[in-house]
């Protein structure tokens, strides 16, 4: 995959934002542990960020998703990893199914506002006994009438204590776990206040990802119309697994500038920092390693470049997309930890941008599905594990 002209302006457009509206303001916004997600999406929704591959017809760009992987590619040139998580919930995670699934009404009514920056949303799938595990979810939609009310609880849900709605994934049958799942669209605040039914529990203090809101949800009873549902009742966690594709392929993209950014900030620290009579970076060892995180993060460059191209294609990536997932969330640990200990004490200060990363990263093992959560798929596609049976 090679970036056109057309993908290298979009990314300029979008460095340039960054520089001028978030950069001067993310340490300001990592002390606050929020960020003003309706200003800032307002800004990015005028310059067309959020509708680059979604319908013309709703405010976006019909662009293959290629644009969506340089987007989240130069999002890694902001200096936290919480902000570029809040606005990939946006572009990749709460609206994949629903520009692909959703009713024409759903989409005037929630896609058209969030590609415009006019609504912030949010994707409803981990709970407190059910993350990677996604058919555990115990959250339920019973019919009342026409419309559904919603009983349950979400848990590590981004961007929930700003958010207007979310993409929810809930129980609307007692059939197999794969096959009793919806994806309903469910409004959660009017005029900033909460709906009636729901409680935002608490808000989750994390070791990073400071600047991205994260938010425990309960939900007592919440009316929502049944024409809320996207696409067919009981195709949720097929919808919800096609969505994965497209959020574990932003995950591998989003990852590559800012790994970048931090090996090269130790290139040039190491330069510096007098050790022995020499530098740091006069020290085989260092040159070596640093070596080593070049050419590993270069792999994964081509690895999900590779998987993106397929995509694009109209091919199904579900294993290389999870194996680029799996090495992100790896390199994600390995650079920033070894870059961290070239930095010395340095490295242990609040204040360093590796040090920052450190924390922000390790997430990307968790995050979108587990580290062993990937094996596992791999695996299977493999043919080395067994599928498990679907009644």
């Amino acid at each position: 995959m090679n970036y056109t002209h057309e993908h290298l302006e979009i990314q300029n457009t979008l460095k340039r934002f960054i520089d001028a509206e978030i950069n001067p303001h993310v340490d300001e916004w990592e002390a606050a542990e929020a960020f003003p997600a309706h200003e800032l999406f307002k800004k990015m929704g005028k310059l067309g960020l959020f509708g680059l591959t979604k319908p013309e017809a709703y405010g976006g760009l019909g662009l293959d998703y290629s644009y969506g992987m340089a987007m989240a590619e130069t999002l890694g040139h902001i200096d936290c990893g919480g902000i570029p998580m809040a606005i990939g919930v946006q572009t990749d995670m709460c609206t994949p199914a629903l520009a692909r699934f959703g009713s024409e009404e759903l989409k005037r009514e929630f896609l058209a506002p969030a590609i415009a920056g006019e609504a912030v949303g949010c994707i409803g799938v981990s709970e407190p006994g059910a993350g990677s595990d996604v058919a555990a979810i115990k959250s339920h939609a019973r019919k009342d009438g026409d419309d559904y009310l919603i009983t349950g609880q979400k848990m590590w849900i981004t961007n929930s204590l700003q958010a207007d709605w979310m993409c929810m994934l809930v129980n609307t049958g007692e059939g197999p776990a794969h096959k009793n799942k919806s994806l309903v669209m469910v409004p959660l605040r009017e005029g900033g206040r909460l709906l009636p039914g729901i409680e935002v529990a608490s808000k989750i203090r994390k070791i990073g990802m400071h600047s991205s809101d994260t938010g425990l949800l309960y939900f007592d009873n919440v009316r929502v119309p049944q024409r809320n549902l996207i696409g067919q009742e009981g195709h949720g966690f097929i919808y919800q697994m096609q969505q994965f594709q497209e959020e574990r392929l932003w995950c591998a993209a989003s990852c590559l500038q800012s790994l970048s950014n931090c090996i090269q900030w130790t290139v040039e620290w190491a330069q510096e920092r007098k050790l022995f009579g020499a530098t740091l970076a006069d020290q085989q060892w260092v040159q070596f390693k640093l070596a080593e995180m070049k050419t590993e993060l270069e792999s994964l460059r081509a690895l999900t470049y590779r998987a993106c191209e397929l995509y694009v294609g109209g091919q199904d990536v579900l294993e290389l997309a999870s194996m680029a997932k799996l090495k992100a969330g790896r390199l994600s640990r390995i650079i920033p930890d070894g870059c961290l200990q070239f930095w010395g004490g340095m490295g242990f200060t609040w204040e360093n941008k590796v040090s920052r990363m450190y924390r922000d990263a390790r997430l990307g093992s968790i995050g979108g599905g587990a580290d062993e959560v990937m094996m596992g798929i791999i695996a299977k596609t493999m043919g080395v594990a067994k599928r498990p049976a679907r009644g």
